[in-house]
């Protein structure tokens, strides 16, 4: 393949998200000929060391890499993204923290000492490596996450209730199966007659009225984001806390409260800082495109480039001028 046509390919399959089958058609070339000359020129502009700068705010999550072997044993990455500047660093292998781990210690302790600010999604191997390896940066919990497992443990709290009630799980006449998505949606979201059909249901079939404490718990969950001022929202997290600790409430809304305990700095912290793991969740969305074109991956190189090409920024007017790896 001539220079020029390889330049051409890693282009296509990089900056437009082609599939290398796709490219490898178009110029009636074997797979592994256009595969392997995107990862050449492409290794070469993902590894170029001014590809991103200094970041302040840093995003890490997992997204699902490949399914191997006869049992389709899920194996993760774990991304690494500039929050602010909405740019995909890096993809190391696994969801523990010694991937990221390793990843940080590779990098100057000035280049550390310019993050200030680190977005979780609640997950205890994320922080544990923040903790190791940038314990100055103020640790945001997102709020999607925090009012996501409220409404997991709201519909935990609904299956078991509905299991020791009638005995079986939800069939389309139970009162609490009907009002599902009801209890997921937002207070103020529910129109009069929704609300009306929501107790109704609830009084038909929550005789101890678990379920709906949960309800309310999760709700009370939701109004944190509600407060503007961080020590205002102190105190209604600390009120919260006892409140749902009480020995008298729902196993769920007592493990609700455990998780506001433990993560009651770092939920607080969105209040002053007001960043989100949603650039993450974005760059991710770009990974799973640049999956979905390639019908999936196998090979972590391939995945990596691939990926850091379509998601990471690279400086394509570096591309007439790099040497391929």
């Amino acid at each position: 393949m001539s220079d020029r046509a390889g330049r051409w390919v890693t282009g296509q399959g990089g900056r437009h998200g082609r599939s290398v089958n796709e490219v490898a058609t178009d110029l009636g070339c074997d797979w592994h000929t256009i595969n392997d000359t995107v990862c050449s020129y492409g290794a070469a502009l993902v590894e170029d060391p001014v590809r991103y700068g200094a970041v302040r705010a840093l995003g890490m999550d997992e997204v699902l890499f490949v399914r191997r072997g006869t049992y389709r044993t899920k194996e993760f990455t774990t991304q690494l993204v500039d929050v602010e500047g909405t740019q995909l660093l890096d993809i190391v292998p696994g969801r523990s923290g010694d991937g990221p781990k390793e990843w940080l210690g590779g990098k100057g302790a000035a280049w550390r000492a310019g993050v200030k600010v680190e977005t979780l999604d609640l997950s205890g191997p994320y922080r544990a490596v923040l903790d190791a390896k940038l314990p100055h940066v103020t640790q945001v919990a997102d709020p999607f996450h925090v009012v996501k497992l409220a409404n997991t443990k709201l519909d935990e709290c609904r299956r078991r209730v509905q299991n020791e009630t009638l005995g079986h799980r939800g069939r389309k006449d139970d009162p609490l199966y009907k009002c599902r998505r009801l209890l997921s949606k937002a207070h103020e979201r529910l129109d009069e007659r929704g609300e009306v059909k929501l107790l109704g249901l609830l009084r038909a079939g929550d005789s101890q009225g678990d379920v709906t404490t949960t309800w309310h718990a999760k709700e009370a969950i939701r109004q944190i984001y509600s407060h503007q001022e961080v020590e205002l929202a102190g105190v209604w997290i600390d009120e919260l806390i006892v409140d749902m600790a009480s020995e008298d409430k729902p196993i769920e809304v007592r493990s609700l409260a455990r998780t506001l305990k433990r993560w009651r700095s770092h939920i607080l912290a969105w209040h002053t800082e007001k960043l989100t793991n949603g650039p993450t969740e974005a760059a991710n969305n770009l990974i799973k495109r640049v999956k979905r074109t390639a019908f999936g991956f196998r090979s972590f190189t391939n995945y990596r480039i691939g990926s850091l090409l379509y998601a990471g920024k690279p400086n394509w007017d570096l591309l007439a001028t790099v040497t391929p790896w």
